[in-house]
Parts: C-alpha cells; structure tokens; sequence
C-alpha cells in the first residue's frame, strides 16, 4: 500500500488498489505510517512569486501550515518521494540540496536524494520543471532533458500580463497546470513501491 499525501480530491490517486490518498480535508499531516508516500505538499507559499504575494496580499513566504514539513518528515520516516515545483523556496529552508541536471544526487548527511524533471515529457501540457526528494532502495531513470522555452509548451501561468499580443501558446488553468499527468504519477507511486520494509526502519 502507498498513502497519497495532499492529493486533490477525486485527482488521479484515486480509484488504485494500493493507494490510500490522503486530500486536504484528510489533513496528511496527521499521517502516521506505515506505508511509503507519495507527497504533494501546497506550493503556493515556496514559489518563485512567493514574496510578491506576500507584498502584496500578505500571505507569508513559507508559512504552509507545517505541510512541507509533514511531508518531508513522511519521506524519510516511511520512504518514498515529495515532489515540488523546481526552485522551490522549501529547499533552502529544510537544508536540501538542489538538484542537478541529469541524474539523482545523494544528500552528504542522510538517505534521500534530489532530481530536476520536467512533466511535459510524461504528457503535460506545460514545461512544468518539477524537483524530487526520494528515499528509495530504486531510484529510476528519468527523462532528463531540459525542454527550450516555447517547446510546443503551454504557459502555466493564468496571469493576462505575462502573455504577449504575439504569444501563440495556450495559457492553461491552475487545476491544469498542478494536475500531474498518469505516466508521471505511475514514476512517482514506483519510486515509493520499492521501498521495503527494512529501509524505512
């Protein structure tokens, strides 16, 4: 069995015979084991726009609720993966390393290890650069390239100004751009099906 940790309610976790998802009125934070995770914590405070939210709406920068913290806690407590957008801000915060371009990288203290992918290359809409921190027996093969800006890509961001008079992509919504595509979410679930017994001891 794998728990799902702050997945969307009805999102792609659902309906899987070894997935115990976890939504936001779950409160994953709460999670006690036993099994693996997979970990989407909330983003929206760790990103890259993070402080001009908070200059302008007040929401402070990495004030989530604990449930980064939660979901790094569950990783290297039961094993598996916590998958964020890349640059995010919670890896200076936490202490971990960022991650390179093409391949896993080992912490120098502790058992997990990070990676920069990016989900156009499992079947999103958007570039959508994406960075792991796995604690796992089995760490894949991902698809590393780095797609150019503009590669068939749509834009993630809703916001009217940040698309030009001459921008021909599509600019998709926030519920399409934080789903995550099956292919990526089946790399995810078996990164944490790998994980046994012995090594989340």
């Amino acid at each position: 069995m794998i728990a799902a940790l702050f997945v969307e309610r009805g999102g792609c976790y659902y309906g899987l015979e070894d997935v115990d998802p976890w939504p936001l009125e779950r409160d994953a934070r709460l999670y006690a084991g036993p099994w693996p995770v997979v970990c989407h914590s909330p983003c929206s405070r760790w990103c890259q726009l993070a402080g001009l939210v908070q200059a302008r709406w007040g929401h402070k920068k990495g004030d989530d609720g604990g449930c980064f913290a939660s979901a790094l806690e569950s990783v290297r407590k039961w094993g598996g993966v916590l998958e964020h957008p890349a640059y995010s801000r919670a890896w200076d915060a936490y202490g971990l390393p960022k991650p390179k371009t093409g391949g896993w990288h080992r912490e120098l203290w502790g058992d997990g290890a990070v990676a920069h992918v990016e989900q156009i290359h499992y079947g999103h809409r958007a570039r959508k650069a994406t960075w792991l921190y796995a604690v796992a027996p089995v760490l894949p093969r991902l698809r590393w390239a780095r797609a150019r800006d503009g590669d068939g890509a749509a834009l993630v961001s809703w916001c009217g100004y940040s698309k030009t008079a001459t921008e021909a992509r599509a600019r998709i919504s926030k519920k399409a751009a934080s789903a995550s595509p099956l292919e990526f979410r089946d790399v995810l679930l078996d990164i944490a099906r790998s994980v046994t017994a012995e090594t989340t001891q």
